[in-house]
């Protein structure tokens, strides 16, 4: 639904030439013009209007001087920096534009009448006059000369099976007797048939066709060739085959005109010769015949070029360029040029013939760009050149308002076809309505003024301008028949006639209507690069358009946008510059456009579509270049972008990969913008979404969201765009718009819970507006069905990265003031209670579903409810009766689910009511339920309960059906481990109570908590039982406290002592045991003897001097301090031993992981650089050790066993393990705590010794421990160095790959406490004082 807006128009003056141009060729390097005549080759170039370059043809004979030698081809070949022309008497020449030299490079005696080169400048065709084509290499070297009229049909002739008759054949829509038909009469040519050849190159340069005149028939045929200049094909016999032919490059078809009885029609052809539909052109039967065929570079314009058979009524033939495209199958005709016969400047007389100022020359030569696809050059007989480009363009209304329709328009010949989005969308070529114009429409501009959007002016090729006008009723209205009438279409309002002056064929380009009587419009300046911007309004007799002002723009203006926010009018010209042009006062005027520094802001390149938005409160132009740039002023937002479209303050765009972005442009900056454009999007990210391959945006429906699509091929796709129905439904939720909202999610499935979501306090403030908006039971219970505890607004619905605030906050999930709980609860809850004031009759089954649906379900008290209506069924009409509610329970809830439910409430007809509605067989419930009515009710109750497994109840019920179902009790607490509960439940002095306390201390022995049993038995009096459980959890203070309540014999006291000191002595609890042998047994040497063993040496001086027993000391004492001193030594030597290994050895392994890691520095790949150091070593395990990993993964399964053997395995200190460097460091912390925790021990020793006057053996041992911890304490810092943290590595000496690596190691986490307390350095009770000074 695009249409061809002319951007630009060079019109240069006529050259001082002789001759006329019969054929001309674009220079693709410079963009010069290679024309050629009977007497010259010229090289011109149309932007400066000079002439590059000039040989003559006649000067060396390679022409008649006379001038009436004729030049049939003329080819740029840019690779030989050389023009090839090819002369009617059979020359082929070379003209070296570097040198300026011909060079005749090969004639043909009988003379050529075409040459044609292949696409890749490969290959050369000439045509001769004996009617035989000539091959031959781009160096002049002859391939192949074949006769073009041939009787064979070529390589692709059909087969033929060879059964069946045509009689007995299927003929179609032509009926049984299309078999009787006689074979058409072949009819010869027509009369102003040139009768000339014509050759044309597929786009690929594999095949080419040839168009000539047969001498038997008279009638043209096409032929198509090889690249080898083999025949393939023959077309068909066509009558009223024309002379034009034209292969189109990007694709199989052959382009022709055909004539017929009754109509004109361009014709394609297969490459095998076969008719491939057509379209009609617009002419009467024999006014115009089709002089040449020419498909633009894209194969997206199709030009045709006609000229009039009779001379008009100035005598003067008319020439007529029209412009096709097609889309959806169907071809429109999209641009009109018209040119007069005679050749005139301002009213002069050329020729002999008089024409009015307004005619224009005709052109003599017309040629597409070969590198740019909607650039036009024509020449004219009078050596003027004519240069047109055009834009592809969407046409359509540009209202903010809800009465915009979304129109857009569309050209096809003198209709504009206008579909009203906001009411329909009709697919093409079919539209909403047809406006007939009075000529071939050349643009179409929508009133840009508010209140008029679907106002629209369209500008006709002979310079008229035609104003529709909305018609009156352009709201929905009812009509007869019941039909109703969305829309009205746009009535003709005036018709106006734009005097410019001899302007020439589109003279007037880039109409803007921009107030109601106002419109702009581009010209071309005095000079080739000016501009004229003209405002235009209609003049007093209300026919014609004046120029109200005018200003001259130093460049060629090839866009004008219009804000009708802002009235504000941006003009680009051709090399991107930006202009702001001051309208609304007397005169016009241009300023540099600028930013709010005041900078001039310019496109980098120019832009093929341009617009205007506001981006944080700037007003900023935007524009889309034919390579797929999109800029915001100077800026490049985005590349790869397709067409974008700006609407309510949203950018919206396509993309070729084939996505569709949508941003809202007051909520981002233009940092914030180019970084949302250059991010791939989340998985839940609302301002992408995937689009069908080639998707163009046609246009946006105003406070809508939809948005119109067209894909490659025509037709149109509506589509919903998530961040603009997310947009759209936070808005409404903000105005408390809730049942607006709530069908927006419906119909695009958005999960009801943002409803709450967006703003939970406003929700559960207006929980009864939102009942009443939404006034429907089912919409209700829609909505509580889909709650769920996770926040949409932070998973599912994120708001946009820059988006602003709300205007109120959704306070957090189950935090809503005035409430506490889980989400789904607080909704149930408030919901609840909000419909029970309103209406509990109309709102039952939702009140079912608040229950149903709670975090925790309430069945019960929903069957209750449901219980209730049938025991007191509620009168309204618009209540729901038991049977309804129950079947809506069931569909909620899983039928057997609700039966146990009910079977808990011990409600039997309830149960009964839900057992009918189940599948249940009655002959399996109701034994069971007859069995349980015939019960006590305490045990019935039990029964059931035990029945659901809901065994606390059970157990309440059973404690209530008396003293003989105790047995019962006891055996539940047992299988159930419920003896908490039970003894809950009895008195503490009950013979119960002491029983389940004997069977608790039994469940607590056997878990072995024995201490906590004996306390059980103690409290309920059961001493011996107590005194039993303390002596087996060696609680000797608790066990001699029940011993003496006990009145123990004293001999069976010292028994009970020193069998609780033997447990404490294999516990190495010397002193506790040597408090019982004193105190209770009795034995102050064996007391003495256990505190020697447990080195408590001052206490066991306490007990020698207490009971006088000295000599102690020399047999027990000394020896004993002696061997401690010794043991002391020794392990101080073995740990400083190891110490000092295993430090050497970390340091090693440290070097050469450095020196692995500056290898793989080096080689430029950090993937595995965190293998080499000691903290990456523990935080990727799986990188480093993959062996290991595997079979770790492997153990894990097997058993608790080998997984410790594993875990142990992982520490090993072996040379080359792979954590080896973990290891070491392991050690070494356990080194250094040991070593620690040595200073009271260390020192109760020395003090033993100096007592007894081993001075010596003291001073030795205080040195040794003091140089072992000065030891430990200054390699610290060397062990555990920045090696072992995470801190990322910067600096000038760094590297991408190290910094890389170094933050790789800082977010990787550590894989267990005992690698995160290896690279912890440790801590040194610095602050124990441990020495003597008598020894220093």
């Amino acid at each position: 639904m695009r249409n061809l807006k002319l951007k630009m128009r060079v019109r240069c003056a006529e050259l001082s030439a002789l001759g006329v141009p019969q054929c001309f060729s674009v220079r693709m390097d410079t963009h010069t013009l290679l024309i050629a005549s009977a007497y010259a080759i010229i090289e011109y170039d149309p932007r400066t209007a000079q002439v590059v370059n000039e040989v003559s043809l006649t000067a060396e004979d390679y022409l008649p001087a006379d001038g009436s030698g004729c030049v049939v081809g003329v080819q740029d070949l840019p690779d030989q920096e050389c023009v090839c022309v090819a002369t009617a008497n059979g020359d082929v020449i070379l003209y070296n534009l570097n040198t300026q030299q011909l060079e005749c490079v090969g004639s043909v005696d009988s003379g050529l009448t075409g040459m044609s080169w292949s696409p890749d400048q490969e290959l050369v065709t000439l045509t001769t006059g004996q009617q035989s084509i000539i091959m031959m290499t781009k160096d002049f070297e002859p391939i192949t000369e074949v006769p073009i009229h041939q009787e064979d049909f070529g390589e692709g002739k059909f087969i033929t099976v060879g059964w069946g008759k045509k009689e007995t054949q299927f003929h179609g829509s032509e009926g049984k007797q299309a078999a009787q038909k006689r074979s058409t009469e072949v009819l010869p040519a027509v009369a102003w048939d040139d009768r000339k050849p014509r050759v044309t190159w597929r786009g690929d340069g594999q095949l080419f066709a040839l168009s000539a005149v047969c001498p038997h028939t008279g009638a043209r045929k096409v032929r198509v060739w090889n690249r080898e200049c083999v025949l393939q094909a023959t077309s068909e016999t066509i009558n009223g085959l024309e002379q034009a032919l034209c292969w189109k490059p990007s694709g199989s078809l052959i382009a022709s005109t055909q004539r017929h009885p009754n109509k004109h029609s361009v014709v394609f052809l297969e490459k095998n010769g076969l008719l491939h539909g057509d379209f009609t052109l617009p002419i009467h039967k024999d006014q115009a015949r089709v002089r040449e065929l020419l498909w633009n570079s894209d194969s997206t314009v199709l030009a045709v070029w006609l000229e009039d058979m009779k001379p008009g009524e100035d005598g003067h033939t008319n020439t007529q360029i029209q412009l096709w495209c097609v889309g959806n199958y169907h071809w429109y005709l999209k641009q009109s040029l018209r040119f007069g016969a005679g050749e005139c400047v301002e009213g002069q007389c050329v020729e002999g013939a008089c024409v009015s100022p307004s005619a224009s020359p005709s052109p003599v030569c017309v040629c597409w760009d070969p590198e740019r696809p909607l650039v036009l050059h024509l020449l004219t007989r009078a050596w003027s050149c004519l240069t047109y480009r055009w834009g592809w363009a969407t046409d359509r209304s540009h209202g903010d308002g809800p009465h915009d329709n979304a129109n857009v328009a569309v050209i096809d010949g003198d209709k504009v076809l206008v579909t009203a989005f906001a009411q329909c969308v009709v697919p093409p070529p079919m539209s909403s309505f047809e406006l007939q114009c009075p000529a071939p429409v050349a643009m179409v501009t929508f009133c840009s003024e508010e209140g008029r959007p679907n106002d629209l002016a369209a500008l006709t090729d002979d310079t008229r301008l035609c104003v529709y006008r909305q018609g009156e009723g352009g709201a929905s209205a009812s009509a007869a028949g019941g039909f109703k009438t969305i829309t009205h279409p746009p009535e003709l309002s005036n018709t106006y006639r734009v005097e410019l002056g001899g302007a020439g064929p589109l003279g007037l380009r880039l109409v803007v209507w921009i107030r109601e009587h106002s419109f702009l419009g581009v010209t071309d300046g005095e000079h080739l690069d000016q501009s004229k911007v003209l405002l235009l309004k209609p003049s007093t007799n209300g026919s014609t358009l004046e120029i109200s002002s005018e200003v001259c723009v130093p460049g060629q203006v090839i866009s004008v946008c219009h804000s009708g926010r802002s009235n504000t009018v941006l003009l680009q010209l051709e090399d991107g510059q930006l202009h702001k042009l001051l309208w609304e006062g007397c005169e016009l005027a241009t300023v540099p456009w600028t930013n709010s520094r005041g900078s001039p802001v310019n496109f980098p390149q120019p832009c093929e579509h341009t617009a205007l938005c506001s981006v944080s409160g700037e007003e900023y132009p935007l524009g889309l270049t034919d390579r797929a740039h999109l800029y915001l002023g100077d800026t490049e937002l985005a590349s790869g972008v397709s067409s974008f479209v700006v609407c309510d303050d949203f950018l919206l765009l396509t993309t070729h990969t084939h996505t569709c972005r949508c941003l809202q442009l007051n909520a981002h900056t233009t940092r914030g913008l180019v970084s949302a454009l250059g991010s791939d999007g989340g998985q839940n990210d609302e301002t992408l979404r995937r689009v069908e391959r080639g998707s163009r945006i046609v246009t946006m429906v105003t406070h809508d969201t939809r948005l119109i699509l067209q894909m490659p091929r025509g037709n149109l796709e509506t589509i919903h765009h998530r961040a603009l129905v997310l947009a759209q439904l936070r808005k409404k939720l903000d105005s408390l718009k809730f049942r607006e909202a709530f069908e927006v999610m419906r119909k695009q499935r958005i999960n009801l819970n943002l409803i709450y979501d967006h703003n939970p306090k406003a929700f559960l403030e207006n929980v009864e507006m939102f009942v009443k908006q939404v006034d429907s039971v089912n919409h209700i219970n829609l909505f509580l069905t889909e709650l769920r505890e996770e926040d949409t607004t932070k998973s599912m619905y994120p708001p946009p990265t820059h988006c602003p605030p709300a205007p109120a906050p959704a306070p957090p999930l189950a935090s809503a003031p005035g409430h506490s709980g889980k989400k789904v609860d607080i909704v149930c809850d408030t919901l609840r209670t909000t419909m029970e004031q309103l209406n509990p009759d109309r709102y039952c089954l939702c009140i079912l579903t608040t229950h149903v649906k709670k975090t925790v379900p309430e069945l019960e008290t929903a069957l209750q409810k449901v219980h209730q209506l049938r025991v007191h069924p509620a009168g309204s009409a618009e209540a729901v009766g038991a049977e309804e509610a129950l079947k809506y329970l069931l569909f909620l809830v899983d039928v057997n689910e609700l039966y146990t439910h009910s079977l808990g409430t011990y409600d039997f007809t309830l149960v009964l009511m839900v057992a009918e509605k189940s599948q249940k067989d009655p002959k399996e419930y109701l034994p069971f339920l007859n069995m349980l009515k015939s019960l006590e009710p305490n045990y019935q109750r039990y029964t059931i309960d035990t029945h659901l497994k809901r065994y606390s109840k059970a157990l309440t019920h059973l404690s209530k059906c008396g003293e003989e179902h105790f047995p019962e009790v006891l055996n539940l607490v047992k299988d159930q481990q419920l003896y908490k509960e039970a003894l809950s439940l009895y008195a503490a002095d009950s013979p119960q109570y002491r029983e389940l306390s004997g069977a608790y201390a039994e469940y607590l022995v056997e878990r072995g908590q024995a201490e906590q049993a004996g306390l059980l038995l103690w409290r309920c009096g059961e001493l011996g039982r107590a005194l039993q459980a303390f002596v087996g959890g060696v609680s000797w203070r608790h066990a001699l406290s029940v011993a003496m309540q006990m009145s123990l014999p004293p001999d069976q006291l010292a028994l009970l002592a020193r069998d609780l000191a033997e447990k404490l002595l294999e516990q190495r609890r010397y002193t506790e045991a040597s408090v019982l042998l004193e105190q209770y047994a009795k034995d102050c040497e064996e007391a003495i003897s256990a505190l020697i063993t447990g080195a408590a040496w001052e206490e066991a001086l306490r007990l020698v001097h207490l009971y006088s027993r000295q000599d102690i000391i020399e047999t027990n004492l000394k020896p004993a301090l002696l061997e401690a001193y010794s043991t002391q030594a020794l392990f101080l030597e073995s740990q400083r031993a190891l110490f000092t290994r295993h430090q050497s050895r970390l340091a090693v392994v440290r070097e050469e992981k450095e020196k692995a890691k500056l290898e793989m520095l080096e080689e430029g790949d950090c993937g595995e650089v965190e293998l080499y150091s000691e903290a990456s070593s523990v935080l990727s395990a799986s990188q480093t050790g993959s062996r290991y990993t595997h079979s770790n993964s492997r153990i894990s399964a097997r058993s608790s066993k080998n997984r410790r053997k594993a875990e142990g395995k992982k520490f090993s200190l072996k040379e080359g393990s792979p954590f080896e460097d973990t290891a070491l460091l392991h050690a070494l912390t356990h080194i250094t705590h040991t070593v620690d925790k040595m200073r009271e021990e260390v020192q109760g020793l020395l003090k033993a010794l100096v007592l007894f006057q081993y001075d010596d053996q003291a001073g030795a041992l205080q040195r040794d421990y003091s140089l072992l911890l000065t030891l430990i304490e200054s390699n610290i810092p060397h062990i555990w160095t920045q090696h072992t943290t995470n801190t990322p590595v910067t600096g000038p000496n760094s590297t991408a790959n190290s910094i890389t690596a170094s933050f790789q190691q800082q977010r990787a986490p550590p894989t267990g406490q005992q690698d995160t307390e290896a690279l912890t350095p440790p801590k040194m009770r610095t602050t124990v004082k441990w020495k003597l000074s008598v020894l220093d």
